[in-house]
């Protein structure tokens, strides 16, 4: 691990778990049984937790993915010729008729030159770093035990049992297999078990790859991107994370630490829009069945902005005294209060994922008079709340106000219920929805613009901007061509931009005014100027972007817009979306590139 912590990580996952390996093959973050669990690897946030495997007298490294897939190959060269190759990933692949993704991390190291001598490093800690965890030995396993009732993992190998547990060095004659997973027996040799999970994850993925519909530039971009973001999805439940860490701040110092191991509506629905542009139609499916069961259960139409990935409603939020935090910049906190705001997008948002389950023809299951009933309370809550405050996308911790942004996304639930309603032959449910959308849309119309600025407002009656307002368009609420899109995305580029990068707010928040922008903002700004007509600069702008990904061509949430350097949690699914887009709008067709 390098003295100083970085997000020149690469993410491998299934579905089930996620871990965040280092250019030199360490295991610096790592939550199980699932995304949410405890983290047994936490080096990230300055815990002991760690699963490395080192080169004795190592002098270089190297590291890429295989094509097409999660699977994360790393290279470590010693100084008389010695390598190794270690291959990681988490199992994913059809097996008896149904997806097989266990919670397990599969490392096999690889001797690929001279006379390595390896040391294998894994101490697996619970409560959050606080404690690390017993062992206990079998003939080729090793068991790590936390407290009473935790989970217990276990490490399945053909290394020699003693070199795991005391830590010796040995040489490397050939290949070895580490198998991370449950307190469960393996039944085949390790080794054997190790090459057909590989093979099988690697064709799972390389086949889903091969049925996306990709643009015909940045193909290789848009590619790691739509993997990325489904290793964020839940695969148990739909659910889709922001991302897989927690408490990686937002700028430096800044106190901006947050867990984003949960659910967002508005999050996951721009990310199954998304992979629904590119043909990945299941995790819409499976995300659909996730919201109607939260929408069908309890208090079914007060939604909340954020879930926990079972669906469960509290998210209790909490500071972890165990962890430093990334390069001791605490708190890390674990949960997310947000979960008791108000957010009155989340309707729309909620609305408008289902609106393709009514019109989208590759899906097994449509959308029918009967999820349509479902979704009408959403849309009375939408009409009913379009004109009160809340705490707004930015989930602002300080005075609610009238965020236009929500207002429009109530707006758009209502609008797509109409459309729903006439593509149901529902005629009367069309009007009713149609009054609602209309007079929704003429508060906003009347309210939100400032002829002064030329512009639509971050509020109703208010005369400052957000980036928000970039996505008038895309959500259908402004044309292309309404001069007042254009009036709007120029007041942003004037007041919100920095650099080549588009700030969310320029204002002072509950913690003081932004250091970094949100790179999703830049994203949007893109979108609009292709909107616009200005791809030149807009192409310019992407390009630029796509510089500051990692090795991997990973985003986190924030960039800092002098240093270029990626700040906040990570991998963060919406910036990863964003690229998804851009690269969509701004590509020549395929007809057109030869």
């Amino acid at each position: 691990m390098s003295s100083m912590s970085s997000l020149d990580l690469a993410l491998i996952g299934n579905g089930t778990i996620g871990a965040l390996i280092d250019a030199a093959g360490d295991v610096v973050w790592g939550c199980f049984p699932r995304f949410d669990g405890d983290p047994a690897f936490c080096s990230l946030l300055g815990g002991p937790g760690a699963f490395a495997i080192e080169l004795a007298d190592g002098v270089r490294h190297e590291q890429e993915y295989l094509p097409n897939t999660p699977i994360l190959v790393t290279r470590l060269f010693d100084s008389t010729g010695g390598a190794v190759e270690i291959t990681d990933f988490a199992p994913r692949f059809r097996q008896f008729g149904r997806l097989f993704c266990p919670m397990m991390l599969v490392r096999r190291v690889k001797r690929i030159g001279g006379n390595p001598r390896v040391r294998i490093r894994l101490r697996p800690t619970y409560d959050y770093g606080g404690a690390r965890r017993t062992t206990t030995c079998g003939s080729n396993h090793v068991r790590f035990e936390g407290a009473r009732d935790d989970l217990v993992l276990r490490l399945t190998t053909d290394v020699p049992v003693t070199a795991i547990v005391e830590e010796n060095s040995f040489f490397l004659e050939d290949t070895a297999t580490l198998l991370l997973g449950p307190d469960e027996t393996v039944q085949e040799a390790v080794s054997d078990v190790g090459v057909r999970f590989l093979g099988e994850t690697a064709a799972y993925w390389q086949e889903w790859v091969r049925s996306l519909a990709i643009p015909f530039e940045w193909q290789d971009a848009v590619i790691r991107s739509a993997i990325t973001l489904q290793l964020n999805v839940f695969e148990d439940t739909g659910a889709i994370v922001a991302a897989v860490t927690t408490s990686i701040p937002e700028a430096a110092g800044s106190g901006r630490n947050w867990d984003y191991r949960y659910c967002w509506l508005r999050d996951a629905y721009f990310v199954i829009n998304a992979l629904n542009r590119l043909g990945a139609t299941q995790t819409m499916e499976r995300y659909m069945g996730y919201i109607l069961n939260i929408v069908a259960d309890g208090n079914a139409v007060a939604l909340q902005p954020l879930y926990g990935i079972t669906g469960h409603t509290s998210a209790d939020e909490r500071v972890v005294a165990s962890l430093p935090g990334y390069r001791d910049m605490g708190p890390v906190r674990i949960g997310n209060e947000a979960y008791r705001q108000v957010q009155h997008d989340v309707y729309g948002a909620a609305i408008l994922a289902a609106t393709h389950v009514f019109f989208d023809r590759r899906l097994v299951r449509r959308g029918d008079d009967a999820l349509f009933r479902r979704l009408e309370p959403l849309g009375e809550r939408a009409a009913a709340l379009f004109d009160q405050p809340d705490a707004g996308l930015w989930e602002l911790r300080g005075a609610a106000r009238i965020h236009t942004f929500s207002s429009v996304m109530c707006w758009a639930g209502c609008d797509r219920l109409a459309r729903v309603a006439a593509h149901l032959g529902l005629a009367e449910r069309a009007a009713y929805w149609r009054r609602h959308a209309e007079h929704i849309h003429g508060v906003i119309s009347a309210r939100a613009w400032n002829k002064k600025l030329d512009s639509f407002t971050a509020t109703l009656d208010g005369d400052s901007l957000d980036a928000s307002l970039l996505r008038l368009n895309e959500l259908g609420f402004l044309s292309d061509d309404d001069p007042r899109f254009a009036g709007t995305v120029r007041a942003i580029g004037r007041d919100l931009r920095r650099g080549d990068f588009i700030f969310r707010y320029v204002e002072a928040d509950d913690f003081g005014p932004p250091q970094n922008a949100f790179l999703v903002c830049t994203f949007w700004y893109i979108n609009a100027l292709c909107a616009l007509g200005q791809r030149d600069e807009a192409r310019a702008l992407f390009e630029n972007v796509l510089a500051c990904r990692n090795r991997h061509g990973l985003l986190a949430e924030h960039i800092d817009p002098t240093t270029r350097e990626q700040w906040g949690n990570f991998v963060q699914t919406y910036s990863m979306v964003g690229l998804i887009g851009a690269a969509i709008r701004l590509s020549v067709r395929w007809d057109q590139a030869f």
